[in-house]
């Protein structure tokens, strides 16, 4: 599909898309997510106090998601070889800033020293180079200077053919907020709803010392072949 036609289908959003013209375009492919309930005094340590600590049914969730960023490139202009392809993995919780709804990451990593040093320059992301390996039914990552890793295998099943309000609150989301020294970069991000499967967990190992909820059993998985993505420039809001 087209990015026009993309960037026309919108009902599924919960807010609209800006009126000025997208920036950059990526694809999120291979998406492995692994969601966790959280006690709200367990999360509020971690999430600055600019932001309301979004929840679903009075819990907010943190979630890990582990993917191959492909494709990365500005409208109009080719994409730049070795740094626009490249494995990630990053740490996420939900978040409300001035009432509107997205994600807040707590960690992110890419496979690539390349793409890390651009895109956070760029970006003004948290990435950070892990040493990532991916083969078909299972995904590695490991961080020696923070002692971080997580490894997983798991067999994907049949499409998940009815999404409930929870996996719709955990994955539809369409904004990312993160904080600067004098206050927020706002993302906005576009793409059609997640196609979703089934995946089954066999072995799973994540320890992360920042995080200790992620040692224990996820309460939810997804798995998704992946979606286009369009983006805009980043808005700051100043406090």
């Amino acid at each position: 599909m087209k990015v026009k036609e993309i960037e026309s289908i919108t009902d599924h959003r919960p807010f609209k898309i800006p009126e000025e013209s997208w920036k950059y375009y990526q694809e999120w492919n291979q998406a492995i997510f692994m969601h966790w309930r959280i006690s709200l005094n367990d999360l509020g340590a971690l999430v600055p106090e600019v932001f309301e600590i979004d929840m679903f049914d009075g819990s907010p969730w943190i979630s890990l998601v582990a993917f191959d960023m492909n494709n990365i490139g500005i409208k109009n202009i080719p994409k730049v070889p070795h740094i626009s392809d490249f494995h990630e993995l990053n740490i996420r919780t939900y978040v409300k800033y001035q009432g509107k709804p997205g994600v807040y990451f707590l960690s992110m990593e890419g496979s690539k020293r390349s793409s890390c040093r651009v895109l956070k320059a760029f970006s003004k992301l948290p990435y950070r180079y892990s040493n990532i390996n991916r083969n078909t039914f299972s995904y590695h990552s490991k961080n020696p200077a923070q002692q971080d890793h997580c490894s997983v295998t798991y067999r994907v099943g049949d499409s998940l053919e009815h999404k409930s309000k929870l996996d719709c609150w955990l994955t539809e989301r369409y904004a990312l907020f993160h904080p600067s020294k004098k206050g927020v970069f706002e993302y906005n991000i576009h793409h059609l709803p997640w196609p979703m499967k089934e995946i089954q967990i066999k072995d799973l190992e994540v320890n992360y010392q920042e995080f200790p909820k992620l040692s224990e059993q996820p309460e939810l998985v997804h798995y998704s072949p992946g979606v286009k993505v369009i983006t805009w420039k980043k808005k700051k809001h100043s406090l």
